[in-house]
């Protein structure tokens, strides 16, 4: 995936996903409910999504291209260089992280 079809997949999610670079013009950042579920470095196609902390050893141990996410918490987020990543498996971990923002989100608003 490119980084448009990455930008494209993140924002079709749902109407409330917000765009924004709150880390410099090198950035993209993906938020719903004002918490976030993706960054993606512009330049290098770098992403970090979040991830249940069992699944993102497992995805780091099968893939080459998963690794923990720089400068975020390597518990729960995984660095993903998305070059080395089929565009699918990319889809997946991005819905994922989604995913879990969203829950989490739910269950403390409970």
């Amino acid at each position: 995936m490119d980084i448009e079809e990455i930008r494209e997949y993140c924002l079709s999610m749902h109407r409330d996903v917000k765009e924004c670079m709150p880390f410099g013009e090198e950035h993209l950042v993906y938020k719903i409910n004002g918490r976030i579920f993706l960054l993606m470095d512009i330049n290098t196609r770098w992403v970090a999504v979040k991830c249940d902390p069992a699944l993102a050893i497992e995805l780091r141990e099968r893939y080459e291209g998963v690794t923990p996410a720089y400068h975020m918490n390597k518990k729960h987020w995984n660095g993903i260089d998305t070059p080395h990543i089929a565009g699918d498996r990319l889809k997946e971990w991005i819905r994922h992280s989604y995913t879990l923002v969203v829950e989490k989100y739910r269950k403390k608003n409970r």
